[in-house]
């Protein structure tokens, strides 16, 4: 599908919104819609180095009300915001972020333990993250997976700040189909999450 299908696609979804009637119509009718679930996989940093016995929780990401859903976000310009029609990522997005941060770090075998801040050992470092931007772009004539987060490394036991960092990718984005945009996504991921693992591991 092309973009001016999916700025078309983005009208229509405004111009239902507006209409009282037909849009409690419309939002049972999605309600009642089976979305395609779509994954990314981990992307584990370096391997190099000697195994630490420390412990480290990963919280769940904060973020804005847009990114807080299972929905793929869209941004046909800076002021709007709609989703992919017909897809769906496996959570809402921070707790989708936060497995795919644990399984990173994990993966790299440098760690005695890291997990959600749910259970598990007393730790000994705290990561947190901010997520400013978790969507896709409507650039012109092209399409931009654009993802910007911002980590921060406690110590867990007296809450100092240890290390903070932003990170930021892009990706273009062929067309407006879901495996398309989701290659996008794991394009960026594949960048960022291995330098994001890293991060933690060295804080």
């Amino acid at each position: 599908m092309t973009l001016p299908n999916l700025t078309r696609r983005a009208a229509l979804l405004g111009a239902a919104a507006s209409l009282g009637g037909c849009s409690a119509i419309s939002s049972l009718n999605a309600a009642a819609t089976v979305l395609a679930t779509y994954d990314l996989t981990p992307a584990p940093g370096s391997t190099a180095g000697a195994r630490s016995g420390r412990t480290l929780v990963v919280a769940r990401p904060q973020a804005g009300a847009a990114i807080t859903t299972d929905r793929i976000l869209i941004k046909p310009n800076p002021l709007s915001v709609t989703y992919l029609p017909d897809a769906r990522w496996p959570d809402e997005a921070p707790a989708f972020l936060q497995t795919l941060l644990i399984r990173s770090i994990a993966d790299t075998g440098r760690i005695g333990y890291v997990g959600p801040a749910e259970g598990g050992p007393v730790p000994d470092r705290a990561l947190l993250t901010r997520m400013d931007a978790f969507q896709v772009e409507v650039r012109g004539e092209a399409f931009l997976v654009s993802v910007a987060l911002s980590l921060t490394v406690l110590s867990d036991s007296d809450q100092r700040v240890i290390a903070t960092r932003a990170f930021r990718q892009s990706a273009p984005v062929v067309d407006d189909s879901p495996l398309a945009i989701v290659a996008g996504f794991q394009a960026v991921m594949d960048a960022l999450l291995p330098q994001m693992a890293n991060f933690a591991l060295a804080a």
